[in-house]
């Protein structure tokens, strides 16, 4: 049973213990070793083995038994004593409620021996109380102090308390018998108190914030607790504005407060505030008239620099106090400290503002004219000259001459940035100083203002100056600078824009005025473009008028019909390089002078135009074989100067064009041919005709039956 006790071992596998059995057997673990393999042996084995653990089993289970039964009898008894107990501590919690009534009783019966004693002992102490009072009294009515404690220093506490009470009492007192004695009492009263506030006084300057404390305490009960506050407000402020800054140093001082007036004063709050309060009524308000005062009346620019930078410093001083516990308000609180300082200045703010802003304007602009040693035109002002050149300005009349401004646009980006510069700075106040009510109508103003000068006064100006001096079609020589004023207007009005968006935008988003804006906007806008359209199409015009004069003062009838045919060197003619070359001068300058779409349509219209030039101007000369190869060389190199504006109708108007002059030198057999080609079999053959005629050998007879 020792071996099989050793099988049974943790953990128990079946197989394994098969095996280990096996192996223990002898003859039973090899099958061909030293010894042999025997199953008999091995049979018999695990036969005694099998009735070995039948009686081991029949053992367990009676062990088994037997601990159950002795399991049950222990159940048994461990329930009977649970049930002891529970009645043992159903007992102990009736003695428990017992007890507990009987405390309660108890504790009543002292609550009403304590209420007893205590309707006893309160009147038997306010007799105490007042027989000591009588006593004091009695001390005041004979004229001499016995007692110790109006004496001993040290007391004064117990004396104040005395004191207060007795100033309570001699209020009451008839004034006819007891006036003698109640001036005493009150002469008393201040001195205490004058003494507690010395003490105070004392204790602040030592910095011992516990005696402040005390002291501040028995104050709390006399009238002169308010002036107990006002020195330590003064005593604080002693050396805080060492500095120069005083926005600064007074937010010093409130955190150096804030963090000590709680262990001093039983209301904290409310001192706090009434520091706040001395500090904007003295001395901010000391320092904003001192600084605005001085010039309100004399130096408009700096008054209303100062103010915006007084009233921006002192509402950032407030937003740093808001963090402090001023009260239930102190957003109302702080903003009416603020509007009391800064009300009379804020009044007129406006006038103020706009009045500057136009003197500021017309002084920068004024500037600028004289540094020209220009004069400004009344533009529009009524008068036959006036007239003359407004006509002129809208159509191709010749009224008069123009006036010559000597290439100058009078339009200058320095004057613009001075302009917008300032009327920024105007925005900014005017958001800052504005009541929010006023703001949207107060940006405005400002608003008409830059419309005014900058817009009307200056850009508009510039654009009347530059269209009365836009030459006729027909002068010689002339100084075309219109597209450099398009160029500075432009971006000018770019500045203006940007201006809008950023600075007056954000004022007037929300508002009515917003509308309003842009509809000035818009019209000022509509109006330049007029002014500017008109000009730039009287500028094409005396473009392709200097074109004009120079193919009239270059181009040669002998050119395209020369006298020796066979002498002649294929090449361009003196107009028509004369001709490219300004027409591309023309170009670059239009394309540095706009941008965007607008340099395809303004190319566009003079591409059509110079192609009408040279259209018409082809047909007033009759061509010869040789001067026809001349008029298509003069038409090829047009085309290269097309192809400088980049756009396709106005190459493709040239290319008609030369497709139109083969017309001049092909064989009268092929003219058919050459009509009904790509280019021209779309063309009106009054048109292909007209070519036709310009030929020197054209006889209508004889080519009509090829042409037709």
């Amino acid at each position: 049973m020792a071996a099989t006790a050793e099988l049974f071992e943790e953990p128990f596998v079946a197989d394994e213990y098969i095996e280990r059995l096996a192996w223990r057997t002898p003859g039973g673990g090899s099958r061909g070793g030293v010894e042999s393999f025997d199953p008999e042996r091995l049979l018999e084995q695990f036969v005694n083995h099998i009735d070995e653990l039948k009686l081991v089993d029949e053992r367990i289970q009676r062990r088994v038994e037997k601990l159950e039964h002795q399991c049950q009898k222990e159940a048994k008894e461990f329930a009977k004593k649970v049930q002891e107990l529970q009645k043992s501590n159903q007992v102990a919690f009736q003695h428990f409620q017992e007890l507990d009534e009987h405390i309660s009783y108890v504790a009543t019966k002292v609550c009403h021996l304590g209420d007893q004693l205590e309707g006893v002992n309160t009147p038997r102490q306010r007799a105490v109380e007042a027989q000591k009072l009588m006593t004091y009294f009695n001390e005041f009515l004979d004229g001499e102090l016995r007692s110790d404690v109006f004496n001993n220093p040290e007391k004064i506490k117990e004396a104040a308390d005395i004191i207060q009470k007795l100033h309570l009492i001699a209020q009451e007192l008839p004034f006819d018998r007891f006036a003698e004695v109640k001036s005493k009492i009150a002469s008393k009263y201040h001195d205490l108190e004058h003494q507690l506030i010395q003490e105070f006084t004392s204790a602040q300057r030592r910095g011992e914030i516990s005696r402040m404390r005390e002291v501040a305490a028995v104050l709390l009960h006399f009238k002169g607790y308010s002036h107990c506050v006002d020195v330590y407000i003064n005593q604080c402020q002693e050396g805080a504005y060492l500095k120069y800054d005083i926005f600064e140093n007074s937010a010093v001082l409130c955190q150096r407060v804030n963090r000590e007036v709680g262990d001093i004063f039983s209301n904290p709050e409310i001192v706090l505030a009434k520091l706040i309060q001395n500090i904007f009524e003295v001395k901010i308000q000391s320092c904003v008239k001192e600084q605005l005062d001085e010039c309100r009346k004399s130096d408009a620019e700096q008054y209303l620099k100062s103010l915006y930078d007084l009233y921006t410093r002192t509402t950032g001083l407030s937003s740093k106090l808001m963090e402090f516990n001023l009260g239930t308000d102190k957003q109302t609180f702080l903003s009416k400290l603020i509007k009391s300082i800064f009300i009379s200045y804020l009044e007129n703010y406006t006038d103020v503002e706009t009045a500057y802003l136009r003197s500021r304007s017309s002084v920068i602009l004024q500037r600028y004219y004289d540094s020209k040693n220009h004069q400004k035109r009344p533009i529009g002002g009524g008068g036959i000259q006036d007239l003359k050149e407004r006509i002129r300005q809208r159509t191709n009349l010749s009224l008069g001459p123009s006036i010559d401004t000597h290439g100058e646009t009078f339009l200058s980006q320095e004057v613009v940035v001075n302009l917008l510069q300032e009327t920024k700075h105007a925005f900014e106040r005017c958001h800052k100083l504005s009541d929010p009510s006023d703001l949207p109508k107060n940006a405005f103003r400002i608003f008409s203002i830059l419309v005014d000068y900058l817009c009307i006064e200056h850009i508009d100006y510039a654009l009347e100056i530059g269209l009365v001096a836009i030459p006729s079609p027909d002068s010689k020589n002339a100084n075309l600078y219109f597209f450099d004023v398009v160029h500075q207007a432009n971006t000018i009005f770019h500045l203006f824009d940007k201006q809008f968006n950023d600075h007056l935008m954000p004022l007037i988003s929300s508002s009515p005025k917003l509308t309003e804006c842009l509809q000035k906007k818009k019209e000022i806008i509509e109006q330049m473009e007029v002014k500017l359209d008109t000009g730039i199409d009287r500028t094409i015009n005396c473009m392709v008028g200097q074109m004009k004069q120079i193919l009239a003062a270059e181009q040669k009838k002998t050119d395209f019909k020369p006298e020796d045919e066979n002498n002649v060197l294929i090449q361009y003619t003196t107009a028509c390089v004369k001709v490219c070359l300004y027409v591309r001068k023309q170009v670059e300058k239009i394309r540095n002078s706009m941008d965007g779409k607008n340099v395809d349509t303004v190319l566009m219209e003079l591409g059509v135009r110079f192609h009408r030039l040279i259209y018409e101007h082809l047909q007033q000369f009759s061509y010869s074989s040789m001067g026809g190869m001349l008029a298509i060389c003069d038409v090829a190199e047009y085309r290269r100067c097309a192809k400088d504006f980049k756009i396709p109708l106005v190459l493709q108007l040239f290319d008609t064009l030369h497709s139109l002059c083969n017309l001049l030198v092909v064989a009268p057999d092929n003219l058919k041919q050459v009509c009904s080609g790509e280019q021209l079999a779309n063309l009106d053959k009054n048109i292909l005709h007209s070519f036709v005629q310009l030929r020197a050998d054209y006889r209508p007879a004889r080519l009509a039956r090829h042409f037709s």
